[in-house]
Parts: C-alpha cells; structure tokens; sequence
C-alpha cells in the first residue's frame, strides 16, 4: 500500500459501529484501503455492506468510531471545511425551483464567488457534461439522465480533485446509463479527477474502474481489491472481450467468497 502522504484517501482499521435500541451496528470493520490520485474506484457489494457509509465518512457525513482515514492529508472535518471534494448523490437531488444554470450555481454561492466566475465555472460544467444550452431549463423539463448530468456538473463546478458518487446511476434504464457510463469515463480522462463510485452492478464497476473494491456484508470489510488490466479507451463493446469477461468472473467470485450476493 502506498503512504497516506500519497494518497487523496487513506483508511487504516477503519471502523463504523451505530448504536440502536436493538444494539450495536457494526457497517464497517477495520477497512483498510488507499485510492490514489488520478484512481477511479468502484466499491461493490450486497446491500448493507457499508459501501455508502464507506463514502459518507470520507464526505463528514458519517463519523468513524475508531481507526483512521485522511483526505487529502487531512481529517475528513478538515477536508468537507476544504471544499475538498464534489458529492453526487442517488437521485439528482436538484432544486425544481431552480433553473439548472441556478443549481449549478449553488455551491459557488454560498462559497462566495464573483457573479462573473460563477457564470464562467457554469459554462465550463455545463459543456463538460454535454448539457450547453439547457441552462435555462427547469430540472422537471429534462430526462432523469440529464438531470444526474446537471448534478454531477453541480459538483465539479467548484473544482475539487476528489468526486464522491453513491449509484448515480442506477435508477436509469440500461440504455441510458450505458450512455452514461461512456460520459463518465471521458469526463474522467478529460479533468483527471479521483472518483469513487459506488455501484450494485458488476458489468458497470469493471466497465469504468481502474480499481474494484469487493466489500462483504455487514459489518463491512474490504475483501478484495481488484486492478483493472483494461485498456484506457474503452468503447461499450470491451464489455464482450475474454478480458473484460475474466475480470467480471473475479469480481463475482470474491463477492461469493464474501457471502451470497443480491441485487
């Protein structure tokens, strides 16, 4: 493993434990993991297995209840304080009064920007996501694709290195988020962010990952971490290819391994 100095995130025997009337929770158990700069990870596994929770402490959204986890060096408080890093959720979460220029513009707002850099930073999201010209829209006059591509404009716009994303895409027909699938890996290239995204399938995690984080179900623990030997470029049709096919194999196995797995 690399050193945390190295690394956008840094987990070391990371642990959640939720008190409830029923008794201790326990999402994660000493996870230990580092993405590196420039990485794209998919955490993978069954529902419960704390793959969100893993996002949301990075985020400050969730506090840990013991080990360690640093983002960009610092203290996930000190890094959401940093504006350190962009957040898309499950479902777009858009204001509907607001036109999408206006969402966009949110955070650039409320962090202070001149009126002159907000509308230079919208300009340059929007065209990033292919959405140039709907900026005047209403979020309930576009697709729900569109939409998820307004929020991840959303949270590019002020520019942070790290992008947080918890199945942006899986409440989108497969066609669509095929589609989607494509933008995201060109978006990716094109800005050079770190991405970790969280998804339930595995064609989607192979198809987009440079690294694949195989988790088990509660109380969550990292039980494999796969490297992608795919090409860079990566049209739709890899998804047929021997290698494609074998790394997927992987996948499915460690997800077995861990505990049976469902959608």
């Amino acid at each position: 493993m690399t050193s945390s100095a190295s690394s956008v995130v840094s987990a070391r025997n990371l642990c959640l434990t939720y008190n409830t009337n029923d008794g201790p929770v326990h999402a994660l158990s000493n996870v230990d993991l580092d993405v590196r700069k420039g990485d794209f990870i998919s955490f993978i596994g069954p529902s419960g297995c704390g793959k969100t929770t893993f996002l949301r402490v990075i985020a400050d959204l969730e506090r840990k209840t013991s080990g360690d986890i640093t983002v960009n060096g610092m203290s996930p408080e000190d890094a959401r304080k940093a504006r350190a890093y962009g957040y898309v959720f499950q479902a777009a979460a858009l204001y509907p009064w607001r036109t999408i220029e206006k969402n966009i513009a949110l955070p650039l707002e409320i962090m202070g920007y001149a009126k002159e850099e907000q509308a230079k930073r919208i300009a340059q999201t929007l065209e990033l996501v292919n959405l140039s010209g709907f900026e005047h829209k209403f979020p309930w006059q576009l697709s729900g694709g569109m939409q998820q591509r307004a929020s991840i404009a959303r949270a590019l716009a002020f520019d942070a290195d790290l992008l947080l994303m918890d199945e942006p895409f899986g409440a989108l027909d497969e066609i669509v988020r095929d589609h989607l699938n494509e933008q995201l890996l060109k978006l990716w290239k094109r800005t050079n962010k770190t991405i970790c995204f969280v998804t339930h399938s595995i064609p989607e995690a192979v198809y987009l990952s440079t690294k694949i984080v195989v988790m088990s179900p509660r109380p969550g623990r990292v039980t494999d971490v796969i490297e992608s030997t795919l090409p860079a470029e990566r049209p739709l049709g890899i998804r047929e290819t021997p290698e494609f096919l074998e790394i997927a194999h992987r996948v499915r196995e460690g997800l077995r391994a861990g505990h049976s797995y469902e959608e």
